[in-house]
């Protein structure tokens, strides 16, 4: 998988921001960003509007549990939805009986952190605002375990119920990139590259300090927030943030459980490769655990 990865030569999207800047348009068509036929076979799929932004609701037809993830896709705020998300999330309600929504938020460079936090706190009023608290999951991968994070505070904020479970994929935790350790990290990743995270970091938060942690939510306190889970890989640039995430969980006193996959890239929980197989066994059970209410 990461030799193919390499031949055709992905890294070169984040590595050269150059190659970042044409990958935009591309990467934002709206067609491309429609779940795909092998992603709805044998389930039900209802597509909505919220803030005049797309938002997929995936159900299973029969035996469907009370669960409800809300889940935000990566693409480092600058592309939309992939064919492997929407094919993982399909595994997922298959295997859990869960329903999924998913909302296609707002992308830099045409829109920013604002808007986008605006979105996904309207369609968790709108989606889950009625689902009880413990069959709440939010979920998402790279940018969107970022999102997630911040959408829990959010919540915290505002008074609100926290989900029983907030779940971290690879999360892109600090569009800074300016822990040290990163540099090594870049040589083994075969996906992201630092030049392109930091320009879409920018692209993202406009006159935002690229610090504060509506967009670098690493750097918010985790009290008060559902119980957290981090997937993360050895191959992935963004390891160190993980490991900080953890490192900061310690230092809080706040529950969370970290699990490091060797040898594993960016986002591999999408991919269909035994690992990701592994991985997602324990995200089903993440799903569906039951928790003292």
């Amino acid at each position: 998988m990461i030799a193919s990865m390499r031949l055709t030569r992905r890294k070169q999207t984040f590595a050269d921001v150059g190659k970042l800047h044409q990958s935009l348009a591309p990467r934002q068509r709206p067609d491309d960003a429609v779940p795909p036929a092998s992603a709805r076979s044998g389930l039900e799929v209802e597509r909505d509007e919220i803030l005049g932004r797309p938002v997929y609701t995936i159900r299973p037809p029969h035996g469907r549990s009370s669960r409800h993830v809300l889940y935000f896709h990566g693409g480092a705020y600058v592309h939309q939805i992939q064919k492997d998300h929407w094919k993982f999330l399909g595994r997922l309600v298959k295997r859990t009986g869960c329903t999924v929504t998913a909302p296609l938020y707002p992308l830099a460079p045409n829109h920013r952190y604002d808007q986008t936090i605006t979105m996904i706190l309207a369609a968790y009023k709108e989606k889950l605002g009625e689902v009880a608290p413990h069959d709440q999951i939010v979920m998402g991968d790279s940018a969107g375990g970022g999102l997630s994070l911040v959408l829990a505070r959010q919540l915290r904020e505002e008074g609100r119920p926290q989900p029983q479970e907030i779940v971290l994929l690879s999360p892109w935790l600090d569009i800074t990139m300016s822990d040290p350790m990163q540099r090594e990290y870049d040589k083994k990743d075969p996906y992201l590259g630092i030049p392109g995270l930091l320009e879409a970091g920018r692209l993202y938060a406009g006159a935002l300090d690229p610090s504060d942690p509506l967009v670098s939510p690493i750097n918010g306190n985790l009290h008060g927030l559902g119980a957290l889970t981090v997937f993360v890989g050895t191959r992935d640039v963004l390891l160190s943030d993980a490991r900080r995430l953890r490192t900061k969980a310690e230092a809080e006193h706040v529950p969370l459980e970290y699990r490091e996959y060797e040898g594993m890239f960016h986002a591999w929980v999408l991919a269909t490769i035994p690992e990701a197989q592994r991985a997602t066994d324990r995200i089903a059970d993440l799903v569906t655990r039951e928790r003292g209410r």
